[in-house]
């Protein structure tokens, strides 16, 4: 330090000395381009790592969305799986005749299985749940390995496996509602056990929806609940349910003599009726309907139009004959005059009156 201050301003060393100090950059200057590089190396960090976590983010939830997809289909396949057992079981019993084991209901669960709701059009109920289940078990397996049926794309084939469940559970609650207002009292553990599987498909299929892709098939959900009803109450409108009593039993056809005499006024009344197309439509077992043909007399009985509902006979599975069922005959006797349906057993007054028959007769009994 002393050397420095008594060095005359031009000596060597002075010079040497100032020369070092140009070549070395002042302290504030180092920080400063330390600074900036700093800065420039972390603005690219941190967009790699924004990068990094979107790429990340949208992976993982792919990954999720992929995953809910897998656990849906299988479910699918593993419900319509025991579906498909349960339905094949119960074809090979309808297709053979023979009787179900009913752990509860005992008979009544084999009166329903058996009875004319158990097909419809002809086709064995059961066996149109095999293919449906069968159905939804095949397209869950082929959805789960992202195999996709007939060039379907999976948003395709998720929208045939919600349009088969939904038919599913449509029909389902439609054969439940059969049990409880057609067969009161009567328990049904395979029917009841078809609407569980079926409902839990449709559950399982419609929460993989999100709201806005429920709000987008809602119309084919509606097409497809409409359908099934309007297709059910067809093939059902011509079937009639049979008195409990008879629930059991095989009755063979007879018929059963008039034997009270018939007035001139039946008689009138009976030709009345025919002119103008007036039908009674009775069964022949039906001691109502005897009774009514008794108050025409044995004469006045063979002049009316009857329509017998059950010419055959019946046994269990009779179905009613279909004039009868296009009436929407709901007892016996039905009477049809001039459009007018009147059921029960009639007294001859109101027959007339009904039919606009008017005789000297009625006007001494008015």
């Amino acid at each position: 330090m002393a050397r420095l201050l008594n060095a005359p301003p031009s000596s060597p060393f002075l010079s040497n000395l100032t020369a070092s100090l140009r070549l070395v950059p002042p302290p504030f200057a180092r920080r400063s381009l330390q600074f900036k590089v700093k800065c420039s190396s972390s603005g690219e960090s941190q967009e790699s790592e924004s990068e990094a976590g979107t790429s990340s983010l949208s992976s993982a939830t792919a990954g999720a969305a992929s995953s809910s997809s897998g656990s849906t289909y299988k479910l699918c396949a593993g419900i319509g799986g025991v579906g498909f057992c349960e339905t094949a079981y119960l074809t090979y019993l309808k297709l053979t005749n023979s009787d179900a084991f009913c752990p509860i209901g005992g008979s009544s669960c084999g009166d329903v299985l058996n009875s004319d709701y158990a097909s419809v059009f002809g086709i064995p109920l059961p066996l149109i749940g095999m293919i449906a289940y069968g159905t939804v078990a095949a397209l869950g397996i082929r959805l789960t390995g992202k195999d996709f049926p007939f060039g379907l794309g999976e948003s395709n084939g998720r929208l045939v496996l919600l349009g088969i469940t939904t038919s599913m559970a449509t029909a389902s609650a439609y054969f439940l509602y059969l049990l409880s207002t057609k067969f009161s009292g009567a328990s049904c553990s395979y029917c009841l056990l078809s609407a569980l599987l079926s409902f839990s498909l449709f559950l399982v299929t419609i929460k993989d929806f999100g709201f806005e892709e429920i709000q987008k098939t809602m119309g084919l959900q509606l097409c497809m609940v409409s359908l099934v009803v309007v297709t059910l109450s067809t093939a059902y409108s011509t079937t009639q349910s049979i008195p409990s009593s008879l629930a059991e039993m095989e009755i063979p056809f007879f018929t059963t003599e008039i034997t009270t005499p018939s007035s001139t006024f039946a008689v009138s009344l009976a030709r009345h009726l025919h002119s103008i197309g007036a039908k009674m439509y009775g069964a022949f077992w039906c001691s109502h309907c005897l009774e009514q043909k008794q108050m025409f007399g044995r004469d006045a009985a063979k002049i009316l139009d009857y329509v017998e509902c059950f010419p055959d006979g019946y046994k269990k599975g009779t179905k009613i004959a279909k004039q009868c069922a296009d009436v929407g005959i709901e007892g016996f006797p039905t009477w049809l005059i001039n459009g007018e349906v009147l059921s029960g057993e009639q007294e001859l007054s109101e027959l007339a009156r009904a039919s606009g028959f008017e005789s000297n007769e009625l006007r001494g009994l008015s």
